[in-house]
């Protein structure tokens, strides 16, 4: 029987109030991943997955977040047991995403190449990881020297993402590029 894939639909922030509720930074367009009697991963963000299971006792919008109680957290120091952790589903239970939308995680391991490379030429390097830098989506590329390269991932700076070749065309502003180069370059 194959493992279960879990994926990070968001954060645990903090504890709020009294009573057990958490502050979670959604990375999902469905509410109703938080609605009342769903069943969540809480898991260590460095292992979707590893971790417990939880029901939703309540949730309700607070600000840009979500405030959620659990069955099993009655109060503010069981709720601080839980800070830090990811909020995971079964990749299985995901929404499918929209035509022009893709999953954040089906972005990770994409090649990364330039909207002005030409065939032969090698990429920049690889999407390793995505940031929500609480606006735009801030990509962390990996280039063939090991440097990391911070990417806006604004949709006019991304052309195409083709999942079946597992690549990504970028076309990064004037400068962003020159920032990561050395000296000897």
């Amino acid at each position: 029987m194959a493992a279960v894939k879990y994926i990070v639909v968001g954060g645990v922030t903090r504890p709020h109030g009294i009573r057990g509720e958490l502050v979670v930074d959604s990375q999902a367009d469905s509410p109703s991943y938080f609605a009342r009697g769903a069943r969540l991963r809480l898991s260590p963000p460095d292992a979707p997955g590893r971790g417990r299971d939880y029901v939703v006792r309540a949730a309700r919008p607070h600000k840009d977040r979500i405030l959620v109680a659990f069955e099993g957290v009655p109060d503010r120091n069981a709720a601080e047991t839980l800070r830090g952790l990811a909020v995971c589903l079964p990749e299985s239970e995901l929404a499918p995403p929209e035509p022009d939308e893709v999953f954040l995680h089906e972005l990770l391991g994409l090649r990364v190449r330039l909207v002005t490379s030409a065939p032969g030429d090698p990429d920049l390097g690889v999407l390793e990881e995505v940031r929500d830098s609480g606006g735009a989506e801030l990509w962390v590329i990996r280039d063939a020297a090991g440097r990391e390269i911070l990417f806006p991932a604004a949709d006019a700076l991304v052309p195409d993402i083709d999942l079946d070749a597992r690549i990504v065309v970028i076309d990064p502003p004037p400068g962003l590029l020159e920032l990561y180069q050395t000296e000897e370059e």
